[in-house]
């Protein structure tokens, strides 16, 4: 058997996870591969790739429900729906600059590892928007879950199960998801020279105003020039985003600049920049470095990422910029990941979860990429494997360990 396999119809990708099921070979789960470096570095057998599995199903825009196979590439389906002026609300990044990665993102890898960017916390994740799916099991059998209306609860707790399991249970044949219409226009707000604790209160006002922000994040000095080609002013930067029609947006825009000038001076960014602002806050672009530096993805409490952050500045070097209102800190270390002290440091604060996205691949070998899971938590996680995935080929070292 070929070390790479790239299935062209759901039936065919069956046949294969079930000869390497019966030969108990591994498999290494990817659409276009461009998040090949998460997770632990575990060298699998081969490698199953969603890629030849490509094309949109069913796209009605009167019903804002689309299904397309799982190794379409995402740029067909965002075309699709920019063409009838919609989107898919949960903004996926392209972690390809971050990763040093090549290919192109599929949808099935979007929803395989619920990659959701800055209108995340208002819009709610990748998974949010999941309403079924076909996979393959770990036996090599084609099964269904959820559907075309949201009204289908029996499948809904298998479809969120399945987002965001990064490849460990099932091979993502064809999803089904619900789209919104696309923004006709967008400001953003920037506040300048504001400490990342200034920030955090300037964000939560922000939140509180009447005003529908749809993304709110901090970019430290160190990280400020990065982007956008320097446009933005001298200092950190503390950037609003407001979306919607052109006239609601500038009336919206005028009221939260009066709210800001309060807290520091203030200036404002256009549709053009900041589409491409935010572009880049979703993209990580000031860690598309072309290293292997490590680099950490923390959830947090809003209020309690920039304590985080100042609290590892004392023990480690660290750099980092804050997204969905301070809760979300894309951290880059200078050396070594500090799994340990990151995540002692998280739970001192009140908790949350820490992901190692990208490092070494030595440093893979020893370091849990996960945030490690509770004993109970991971008896329960090692049993829906067993369901799934009896033989345990699916994606070895994208498992969290306890």
């Amino acid at each position: 058997m070929s070390n790479l396999l790239v299935p062209t119809r759901e039936d065919e990708a069956a046949d294969m996870i079930r000869a390497c099921a019966e030969a108990k070979r591994t498999l290494s789960i990817a659409g276009g591969n461009t998040r090949s470096g998460f997770g632990n570095a575990v060298q699998a057998d081969a490698v199953l790739r969603s890629a030849g599995l490509s094309g949109i199903v069913a796209y009605d825009p009167a019903e804002m429900v689309m299904t397309v196979r799982s190794g379409t590439p995402l740029t067909d389906v965002e075309d699709a729906l920019a063409e009838h002026g919609q989107m898919l609300a949960f903004e996926p990044a392209d972690h390809r600059g971050m990763m040093g990665t090549q290919g192109e993102p599929t949808i099935g890898g979007v929803f395989a590892t619920n990659t959701s960017g800055p209108r995340r916390f208002v819009a709610g994740a990748a998974r949010d928007s999941l309403l079924g799916l076909r996979f393959i099991n770990g036996r090599g059998e084609v099964l269904r879950a959820g559907g075309r209306v949201m009204k289908n609860v029996t499948g809904l707790d298998l479809v969120k199960l399945l987002a965001g399991s990064f490849g460990t249970l099932a091979f993502l044949s064809e999803v089904t998801f619900r789209v919104l219409p696309r923004p006709q226009d967008q400001q953003t707000i920037v506040l300048s020279g504001l400490e990342d604790a200034e920030a955090a209160r300037a964000m939560a006002i922000a939140m509180g105003l009447p005003v529908e922000v749809s993304g709110a994040a901090h970019l430290p000095e160190s990280v400020r020039s990065r982007f956008v080609n320097g446009m933005l002013p001298e200092g950190a930067a503390t950037v609003l985003r407001l979306e919607g029609l052109p006239a609601s947006v500038t009336v919206r825009a005028d009221k939260l600049e009066q709210a800001m000038r309060q807290l520091g001076p203030v200036s404002r960014l256009d549709a053009e920049e900041s589409t491409l602002l935010w572009q880049e806050i979703r993209d990580v672009r000031p860690y598309c470095d072309g290293t292997q530096k490590p680099l950490w993805r923390v959830s947090v409490a809003p209020s309690s990422g920039f304590q985080m952050v100042a609290a590892l500045r004392l023990e480690a070097g660290i750099d980092a910029f804050y997204d969905w209102q301070g809760g979300l800190v894309w951290m880059r270390m200078e050396a070594e990941p500090e799994a340990e002290l990151v995540r002692h440091v998280m739970h001192q604060i009140g908790g949350g979860h820490a992901n190692l996205l990208r490092a070494s691949e030595e440093m893979r070998s020893w370091c849990d990429s996960f945030e490690p899971l509770p004993s109970a938590v991971a008896l329960l996680s090692r049993r829906v494997k067993e369901k799934f995935d009896p033989q345990g080929i699916f994606n070895p070292g994208k498992m969290a360990r306890d």
